[in-house]
């Protein structure tokens, strides 16, 4: 699992016929401290993550089994698998819903 913050929302009706219309979010990677560290990405989101809030994403074959789609061929590669309320290291907080 890696953290991301959600940036924004995809809009695409137009899917792969192994895609349900689940919400697409665009979300960035970042570190324990909320700095972006890559590339801008579109996770599947089932849960329901708004802008600018902290989640867990699984990739590869794990977003598939995450978003229950390992037999029927979904193109699926990113998904949230959790919306986050805290982060804490070393006994500081990094982030607070």
């Amino acid at each position: 699992m890696r953290i991301a913050r959600v940036i924004g929302h995809v809009i695409a009706t137009v899917r792969s016929h192994n895609m349900r219309m689940d919400k697409l979010c665009l979300v960035e990677f970042v570190n324990q401290r909320g700095e972006a560290t890559g590339d801008t990405h579109i996770a599947m989101d089932q849960l329901g993550a708004g802008e600018g809030e902290w989640v867990m994403v699984v990739a590869g074959s794990s977003a598939r089994v995450a978003y229950g789609s390992t037999e029927d061929g979904s193109p699926v590669d990113l998904c949230v698998v959790g919306i986050i309320d805290e982060v804490t290291s070393a006994n500081e907080q990094c982030y607070c819903k």
